[in-house]
């Protein structure tokens, strides 16, 4: 069951970077011929994946079993 809510957070992970990242860098690009390029490349390889890593990595210490004290 960790496997699936794992690829569940990867998938929506990088869904929301590659929409963030693009919409924050078209946005905030002084780039005028090819801003939406630039944007869209930024969120498909950059942002989106950064993403998913951290909500995966996130949601690996939080649900980490706890030792008994």
């Amino acid at each position: 069951m960790r496997i699936v809510i794992g690829v569940l957070l990867l998938l929506l992970g990088y869904l929301v970077g590659a929409v963030g990242g693009y919409t924050l860098l078209l946005t905030s690009t002084s780039n005028t011929h090819d801003g939406p390029v630039e944007a869209a490349m930024t969120g498909a390889f950059v942002a989106g994946p950064a993403v998913a890593l951290l909500a995966v990595a996130i949601w690996l210490v939080a649900s980490r079993p706890r030792s008994p004290r």
